[in-house]
């Protein structure tokens, strides 16, 4: 049974990954690649003629088996420092994690360019945003296991929009996220709204920062709750940091 609801989660969330890739894949800079499902860090070395530890140091990967599909990496040496290596080898860079039975080939990324000509592995730009609930944040963000954080309280609790943008995707067809709702700010940023009781937007609708979206539930979920992520070019990051205090 625990075996069960741990391929659940990884399924569910690989399908999430898919989705925000989706509907994120803003256009990247020569000399980066967006990552494809199907694609592993030494087949995208390969195709870009570099070695898999240069990828992972000019990325700053902590985890060189664990790239997301829409996370975009370096794929030529920063400034004019120096590639260390032509073809990739070694046994690092497992496949991704995706809920696509496909796989997509790298392409090879465009000539060098000046290193500012495109994101780097941290926002190149911010986002502001506002809490998206009242409640107690019970569990934060760690990249791996937790892709953003959990805010308990009421069912009911108002969600809110974060900030003003797009609802790319209103449903519960993603198993483990319950009632999701999904909001495209800008062409780097998303940020995602899961466990809902009620979803009060629909797929296309504009929203306004503050605005209410949904009520607080516990779909998928053992206890109410609302799991709330932000997508900087479909790569989950800390949303913590572009929150105000409170």
């Amino acid at each position: 049974m625990l075996n069960t609801t741990r391929m659940m989660k990884r399924f569910a969330c690989a399908s999430l990954l898919a989705v925000l890739a989706a509907c994120g894949s803003a256009p990247v800079g020569p000399g980066f690649y967006r990552v494809e499902r199907g694609d592993t860090l030494s087949k995208i070395a390969r195709s870009n003629r570099q070695s898999v530890q240069s990828i992972v140091r000019w990325n700053n990967l902590a985890n060189p088996d664990s790239i997301e599909v829409g996370q975009v990496l370096r794929v030529t040496p920063p400034g004019n420092a120096a590639s260390t290596g032509g073809a990739a080898g070694g046994a690092a860079g497992g496949a991704i994690r995706s809920s696509g039975a496909g796989s997509a080939s790298a392409s090879a990324a465009p000539r060098p360019a000046p290193a500012d000509s495109a994101p780097s592995s941290a926002p190149a730009s911010t986002i502001s945003l506002v809490w998206p609930a009242d409640g107690t944040v019970i569990r934060g963000f760690d990249g791996a296991n937790s892709k953003g954080i959990d805010i308990s309280a009421a069912a009911g609790t108002p969600v809110v929009a974060a900030a003003p943008g797009t609802v790319v995707y209103a449903g519960n067809g993603l198993r483990g996220y319950g009632n999701l709702l999904i909001i495209k700010h800008n062409a780097e940023y998303l940020t995602a709204y899961a466990h809902n009781r009620a979803l009060l937007v629909k797929e296309g609708q504009s929203v306004a920062r503050g605005e209410k979206i949904a009520e607080m539930g516990d779909t998928d979920t053992d206890r109410v709750m609302l799991h709330f992520e932000l997508r900087y070019q479909g790569r989950s990051i800390d949303p913590s940091r572009a929150l105000p205090a409170r």
